[in-house]
């Protein structure tokens, strides 16, 4: 085989994949996936420790009032 083949051998299936468009798609479905969990964690965080706080705020309120029935 010369050269030219050996170079056509090779580069032939690169383009055959990149003419494919599914495997791109897939690709770009699986990125706006990865991007929409990573602001659904985000949120959830920021959520849980807002709550947190809340009711840690909630705790100290109560436990400083009497429990004694006057």
């Amino acid at each position: 085989m010369t050269l030219f083949a050996n170079i056509h051998a090779i580069i032939s299936p690169v383009r055959a994949t990149a003419k494919d468009r599914k495997g791109i798609t897939a690709l770009e479905y699986g990125l706006a996936a990865a991007l929409v969990a990573l602001v659904i964690i985000g949120g959830a965080r920021t959520f849980g420790t807002n709550v947190s706080t809340l009711f840690t705020g909630i705790g100290t309120t109560v436990s400083g009032t009497s429990t004694t029935i006057p």
